[in-house]
């Protein structure tokens, strides 16, 4: 054998020797898709192969690793659910690059930071997004009504600021929508009444909200709406509608609402009520006592007559109707001591 082809073959035998070594073998990466490895992989050296991620082992197969699940027909990365570990930094733009994913969960990682990055829309078979009790900041981004397939939004527990995007009521599979616990401003979206498909759970606590309620969101049969803790003002009366048959629970307290509970009447189906911290003002209305209530909660506002004597209202304590300002009757005083 001449030098030449010595030399020749000995070229190539290196070229697939460093080949080998960088490159994962489809035997050594077992059922995992090698675009899928290759974007989890990225994903580690960005949040900077935190110890939380130790079984994701170079050259071995994904479909093991732990916060990890595969499709078992297509051994696609359908599952990426990161919580509770020593992950810092921001959320990569290469979890968009994991195209077959259905949820995707940051969630009680406080050292993750930023924004939601764009490439999260390439997730078209998206169904949760879960990114809650992280540092994220920044607005809600409006691309997010482009994942059409969500089915649950949760992102609460976060430092978001600015006003809520009208068009996540285009997202016509939503469920559940988080976003609780930020510091959102502005009013809530007239678009909210005009939800595109299915009706989701509501949200919206524990931010910097403001202005009215919009009377569009009483169109909607909202199983729950949580509106609590904001800055809202005027007439949240519309939220109240008999013929709705879906309304489990209302939460308005800790706002500056101002509207004559008398007239209201409430749904059928109305298991927990809390109104507290407002300005409402006049009596409780008799078909209260209609309701098979879980929790009640009138405190704090300017109500006044005698309490209905029926139904489950007895049940609650005094707590749960205290610093109204001519409320009586059990559990409070007797009308006739507060007359005297």
């Amino acid at each position: 054998m001449n030098i030449q082809l010595k030399f020749l073959l000995y070229s190539l035998f290196l070229l697939f020797l460093s080949t080998a070594l960088v490159s994962p073998s489809l035997g050594a990466l077992g059922k995992c898709n090698p675009s899928d490895y290759k974007a989890l992989m990225n994903i580690k050296k960005s949040l900077n192969n935190p110890y939380h991620l130790a079984s994701w082992v170079p050259n071995t197969d994904c479909c093991n690793w732990y916060v990890v699940e595969c499709d078992p027909k297509t051994n696609r990365i359908n599952q990426l659910a990161l919580f509770q570990g020593n992950i810092s930094g921001q959320i990569p733009s290469s979890v968009g690059d994991l195209p077959y994913l259905e949820t995707l969960v940051f969630r009680h990682l406080t050292n993750v930071t930023g924004s939601i990055p764009q490439s999260i829309t390439k997730l078209k078979h998206l169904k949760m997004l879960r990114l809650s009790w992280t540092n994220l900041s920044g607005p809600i981004p409006n691309f997010l009504n482009q994942l059409t397939n969500l089915t649950f939004l949760d992102l609460s527990f976060n430092q978001f600021s600015g006003s809520i995007p009208p068009n996540l009521s285009d997202l016509k599979n939503l469920g559940a929508l988080h976003l609780d616990r930020n510091k959102l401003t502005g009013s809530i979206p007239e678009s909210f009444g005009k939800f595109s498909g299915s009706i989701p759970d509501l949200y919206l606590s524990h931010n910097q909200i403001s202005g009215p309620i919009p009377k569009s969101l009483g169109d909607v049969d909202f199983e729950v709406i949580d509106l609590s803790r904001n800055k809202l003002v005027g007439d949240a009366s519309t939220l109240f509608r008999p013929n709705h048959t879906l309304t489990r629970t209302i939460d308005l307290s800790r706002n500056q609402l101002e509207f004559d509970l008398t007239k209201v009447q409430f749904p059928k189906s109305l298991s927990s009520l809390d109104i507290s911290h407002n300005k409402i003002f006049g009596g409780i209305p008799e078909d209260i006592m209609g309701l098979d209530l879980q929790l009640l909660n009138v405190s704090y506002n300017r109500l006044c007559g005698q309490i209905p004597n029926g139904g489950k209202l007895q049940s609650f304590d005094n707590t749960s109707f205290f610093h109204n300002r001519c409320l009586c009757g059990a559990p409070l005083v007797g009308c006739k001591q507060v007359n005297e």
